[in-house]
This record gives C-alpha cells, sequence and structure tokens, in this order.
C-alpha cells in the first residue's frame, strides 16, 4: 500500500457535493467503499437519485432508468427528453461564466446571460443556412470563446457536432470528417503557437478539395488574411449579425447523438464514435459534482487542451455544474513555463487540469510554481494522457501545493469520461488513481476472466454506464463496435489498458495493454519502464515497444537525452541497471537507442504502435494524428544488428 501523502480535512469532506449527495440516501453509507459498492450493486437506484441530485434540466421525464442490461445494447432513461445546451447554460445570469485566454495574454469574458444571447444568435444564423435536429456540423478550430458559442448553438438546434484542432493535418481532418460528411464547416482565419500566427488557409483548402459542404463558417481569430476556395464562406460576425436573445432549445432523446468523437487512429482510420445527449451530460455531471467536487458558484475549472481532445467537451460540460470555465489557446510554455501557473493565480483557478509531460517538463526545467504565482486558490491539481507516476506526486506537493487534492485519472475518448479517478473524500496515496469512479465496476481481470486486486490485468468494466457509445458512426449492424470492446470477455467492456485495483480501493495504471510487452512469454506495461528511466536527469522523455523475434519479443527502449548528453555505454549500463532494480530483469531492453524526439498524438499520448510498425517495416496509416510526424522517421532506421 503507497504512503498517504494528503487527506481532506473532515471539513472539507463534509462540505462536499458527495456527502450532500450521500445524506439523501435511504442506506446509512460510511465512507466510499460502501458508496461506491452501493452504486454498482444498484444502479438504477445510483442513476435515478442522481439524475433528481444532479439538477439535469429536461422536458421530459423517463419512463425507466435502465432497459435491456447488457453491454452493448443497454438503453438508459427511456422516455426522457432534454437538450445539452439548455443544461450549460441555465442558471443565473449576471456571473461570469466563461474566460477565453489567448497566447498573448488578450482575455474574453462573457456572463451566463450574455453566454446564452450569443448562442442565440448564432443558432439563429444557422437555423438560416438549414441547420436544424441531425444535421452535422464540424469545426476546424482553436481553442476560442467562439468556439464554444457555436457548439452550444449546434447543440441546442439538436444538430451534431464534431471538432478537430488546427494543429492536425488536412490529411487526418479529411479521414475524420469525411467519414461523417457534415453539410457546414466551421474554421478559423488561423491560430496562435510560440509567439507565431499560422494561417490555416493552406489546410482547409485542401479539406474542402476532399469533402464537399455546403456552407464555410469563418471564425476571425489570428486576424490574418484569408482566401477560401469554396463559393459560400460566411464570416462568423455577419452569421451572428441579429436580434435573437434566447436559444430554441430543441428537445431530444437520451440517446440522441450529440458528439462525433475519434479515436487516435495512429494505426489505421479512425474510428467514428458517436455519444448521446444524455449519457455524456449526466457523466460529466457525476464526474464535475460528485469526484471532483466542483460546486456551483464557487469553483473554476481549467483544463489544457484542444478541441481534438475529448477534454475540451469535458471541460465546456463544467458549466452546466455552475463553474467558472476557462479556455485557453497556445503554447502552455509561452513565453515560459510559467504562463499557465499566472492564469491560475489571475482568474482564481480551483481545479487545474493538465498532463504528466507537462509536469515532467516543468520539473526538468526547475520550475516551482508555487513560487512564480500565488497558487492558494487551487482545490484539485487533475491529470490525465498518461499515468502519473509516484515521483511526480512528491514534486507536485513540494512545488505546487501542499494542501490539495491530487486527481489522477483514467478513462478515455471511448466513454467521454473516466473509469478512474478522484474522490473528495479519499486520501491521496504516493502513485496511485484515488479511486474506481461511482457507477462504474471497474475491475482488473487475469487472462481467464478473474477479478484479481495488487497484480496488473485488463482494465474491464462489468456492467454497463450511460456515457457508452451510441455506436460508431457507418456501423449499421454494431460489429465495428463489438468488435472494438466485447471482443475479449463477450458482455464485458475491456478498455484496453493494463491496471492494478489496490488493496486500498486505488489503482495504478500500467500502459496499454494493446502495446503490451511479451518478453519470455510474460505480459508486462510500459509505464514502469517510463517510470525507471525518466527520472534520471540524463533522460528528457522515453518509448518503448517489444519488437518480434521468432517466437519471442525483446524491449527496444529509445530515449530522447537532455541537452549536450551522448548515449555511451556506461549510460546505457546505469538505465539497465536502474530499470532492473525498480521493475524487473524482464523489463530490461535489449537495445537502447538514442533519438531526437517521441511521437505524440495531438492530445498528448505516446504512439507506441506507430514506432513498433516503423521498427517493422509496416506503414503507419494516419500520421496526421501526431503532433510531431516527422519524429517517426529516424525509427525506420534504427540498427539492430
Amino acid at each position: 500500500m503507497n504512503d498517504i501523502l494528503w487527506n481532506p480535512s473532515k471539513k472539507r469532506q463534509q462540505a462536499s457535493l458527495l456527502q450532500a449527495f450521500v445524506n439523501h440516501l435511504p442506506p446509512p453509507l460510511v465512507d466510499y467503499e460502501e458508496i461506491h459498492n452501493w452504486s454498482i450493486s444498484n444502479m438504477e437506484e445510483f442513476w435515478a437519485h442522481f439524475w433528481d441530485f444532479s439538477g439535469i434540466k429536461y422536458s421530459k421525464n423517463y419512463d425507466s432508468v435502465l432497459s435491456n442490461n447488457n453491454m452493448p445494447g443497454a438503453r438508459w432513461f427511456e422516455g426522457s427528453e432534454l437538450n445539452y445546451a439548455e443544461n450549460l447554460l441555465q442558471g443565473d445570469g449576471d456571473s461570469v461564466v466563461l474566460v477565453g485566454i489567448k497566447e498573448s495574454g488578450e482575455e474574453t469574458t462573457l456572463t451566463r446571460d450574455e453566454l446564452r444571447q450569443f448562442v442565440a444568435r448564432a443558432q439563429s444564423g444557422l437555423k438560416d443556412l438549414g441547420i436544424g435536429k441531425d444535421s452535422r456540423i464540424a469545426a476546424f478550430v482553436p481553442n476560442c470563446i467562439e468556439t464554444v458559442i457555436m457548439m452550444l448553438a449546434v447543440s441546442a438546434s439538436g444538430a451534431v457536432w464534431t471538432s478537430c484542432s488546427p494543429d492536425f493535418g488536412s490529411e487526418g481532418v479529411v479521414d475524420r470528417f469525411g467519414q461523417v460528411k457534415p453539410s457546414i464547416l466551421i474554421i478559423a482565419d488561423g491560430y496562435h503557437y510560440n509567439g507565431k500566427v499560422f494561417s490555416l488557409d493552406e489546410k482547409v483548402n485542401a479539406v474542402l478539395s476532399n469533402i464537399s459542404v455546403e456552407h464555410v463558417i469563418r471564425i476571425n481569430f489570428a486576424e490574418t488574411d484569408s482566401s477560401l476556395n469554396h463559393s459560400s464562406v460566411i464570416e462568423y460576425d455577419n452569421l451572428i449579425d441579429n436580434d435573437s436573445v434566447v436559444p430554441d432549445y430543441f428537445q431530444v432523446p437520451f440517446d440522441h447523438p450529440l458528439y462525433i468523437m475519434y479515436s487516435s487512429g495512429t494505426t489505421g482510420p479512425p474510428k467514428s464514435i458517436i455519444h448521446g445527449v444524455g449519457g455524456t451530460l449526466i457523466q460529466h455531471l457525476k464526474e464535475h459534482q460528485l469526484q471532483c467536487d466542483v460546486q456551483r458558484d464557487r469553483d473554476t475549472l481549467f483544463w489544457y487542451t484542444t478541441c481534438g481532445w475529448m477534454m475540451w467537451n469535458w471541460l465546456v460540460s463544467g458549466l452546466a455544474s455552475g463553474a467558472k470555465v476557462v479556455i485557453y489557446d497556445g503554447s502552455p510554455a509561452y513565453p515560459d513555463l510559467g504562463s499557465l501557473w499566472n492564469i491560475t493565480a489571475k482568474v482564481g483557478v480551483t481545479h487545474f487540469g493538465t498532463s504528466p509531460k507537462f509536469l515532467a517538463t516543468s520539473a526538468k526545467e526547475s520550475i516551482i510554481p508555487r513560487e512564480i504565482a500565488d497558487l492558494s486558490s487551487l482545490r484539485a491539481l487533475l491529470s490525465t494522457g498518461s499515468p502519473l507516476v509516484p515521483e511526480q506526486f512528491d514534486w507536485i506537493y513540494s512545488n505546487i501545493n501542499d494542501d490539495f487534492q491530487i486527481a489522477s485519472i483514467s478513462g478515455g475518448t471511448d466513454i467521454i469520461g473516466c473509469f478512474l479517478g478522484g474522490s473528495p473524500l479519499l486520501p491521496v496515496r504516493r502513485g496511485e488513481l484515488q479511486c474506481a469512479q461511482l457507477g462504474m465496476d471497474v475491475q482488473s481481470w487475469d487472462s481467464e476472466g478473474n477479478s484479481i486486486i495488487g497484480e496488473s490485468g485488463e482494465l474491464i468494466c462489468a456492467k454497463p454506464f450511460p456515457s457508452m457509445p451510441v455506436g460508431f458512426w457507418n456501423d449499421s449492424d454494431g460489429s465495428k463496435y463489438r468488435r472494438a470492446y466485447f471482443e475479449d470477455f463477450p458482455g464485458v467492456w475491456t478498455h484496453g489498458d493494463f491496471v492494478e485495483m489496490t488493496e486500498s480501493g486505488g489503482a495504478i495504471i500500467h500502459g496499454r495493454s494493446d502495446t503490451t510487452l511479451n518478453p519470455g512469454g510474460v505480459r508486462i506495461g510500459t509505464a514502469e519502464i517510463y517510470r525507471a528511466v525518466e527520472n534520471l536527469p540524463e533522460v528528457v522523455d522515453a518509448i518503448a515497444v517489444g519488437r518480434p523475434i521468432s517466437a519471442d519479443v525483446e524491449v527496444v527502449l529509445c530515449l530522447k537525452l537532455a541537452k549536450d548528453i551522448e548515449l555511451t555505454t556506461d549510460l546505457e549500463d546505469l538505465i539497465r541497471s536502474t530499470i532492473r532494480t525498480t521493475t524487473t530483469p524482464r523489463h530490461v531492453p535489449k537495445h537502447i537507442f538514442s533519438v531526437s524526439d517521441i511521437p505524440y498524438t495531438i492530445s498528448g499520448k505516446k504512439v507506441e504502435k506507430a514506432v513498433l510498425s516503423m521498427i517493422t517495416d509496416r506503414p503507419v496509416k494516419n500520421r496526421d494524428a501526431l503532433s510531431n510526424p516527422e519524429s517517426l522517421d529516424e525509427y525506420s532506421t534504427l540498427d539492430f544488428d
């Protein structure tokens, strides 16, 4: 059991929304373990109680909480009708609810009344273009105020939203939007990153040459000269130039499509995942209110993200819980690594969302956030994208804040939410995610389908949950959907992660199970190797894959080294010794290489599959899913002789 680094005070526990939720339950539940067990043993009662507690606004109540208790096939809250945008926009209108910050520091704020009015105007403009229920609207846009307004206008109309961020290449955008055939493409003239302005015209024109849309709506965000090859280009300012004041909220069934999201697509065409209005809303409300303790008119929620990552959707849903939402577009390290911490202090962020990569970079550069800015407003630091290693817990409490919650969370685009994360009632243990989320029957299973504790196994969810995808686009018989999650263990969601459930009720993520290393037939995850080597001062970053040889695999470790450091025999010996000491001999790599960069997806995940494809002379089909696709080229030249 890992050391306890922080405990919530009794006062904080008693003041949490989770405690308020429990206080209204019939059974006397004392601790989080009891609450979680009750939530999965009495699923319908749990979700029905949360439906009432969360304040979901609906026009028609449900007839049944859950019908067909199968995966796939479960149907939630049948008979209900609601609107996603209406839930995000309800409430008093005088307070600031949305803050948009550019890399330059320019800040725009909107009250709830102002946001509602802009959404109404955008919706009216879309209606004039023929947009209504079931229309599909695609957006190739930066993370700006206008993007949030347009998404809410689309969802208010009962239409479907899908988006990519401007750092995607044109092929990656076509691979995604080309599948769903939108009627309108929303774009920006450009975006800012690392002190530079990038025009989007070349990319947009390449997209428009491959997919057909009726209209293009252009947001003047970067103020660049823009010329698009399309007969109907409508300026955003002209679209919203009308007198509408209140949106017309089109009421839809619980499982009506809201978003089309995409898998990373690093080894083939990305999956087009359809998420429903009700499932997305209730899952996000539960995670914000019960797991993160985001409280109305008190908390300010920020996550460094782009519109191509599900954390953007998760962040914006914070409006439904009454949080002030902060969005940022630009580099997290411009003009320096103190930028986001200064924003936190200025805006009063209470819940700061980030990634282990950003934290590791800050640590490597000897950044001490608490000395850069006043971070006394912070109540929680949330992290996802990859596992948060134990040493990073130490660094956070030493350098950011010693009296707040660290919530490392894990889930994904597939469920537009989390399986594992935080709880305001629980202590933070070094190196662990605090708990399984309420209503999520998360377990670790061995290859025979036995639930295991204290060792790594497949992360599964044994019972249905509301934010399961409605389905995949262009998958009328559901075969792609079933293959993606239900092939290994029929009737049980298999997520593709290795997880260890601990005796204390926490969890440790050991990496993706579909990039498993199997030296000698023993399955190991990559996260343990990364933890061992990335704490060495000589190492900036690392990626490990299993290279097939004969009937076995050998571990290949590629390292991005610190400036002026060379991969000498002595350094190789140190790395192997460190891995052997901190893990097991089976984790020790057969080959170690120095590379100039480690490939990542645009959402910040290492792409082990793509590296494996390169070293085994197989094509990587979707390089546009990477933030740095050029980094892959040198992997094909690695010498294994």
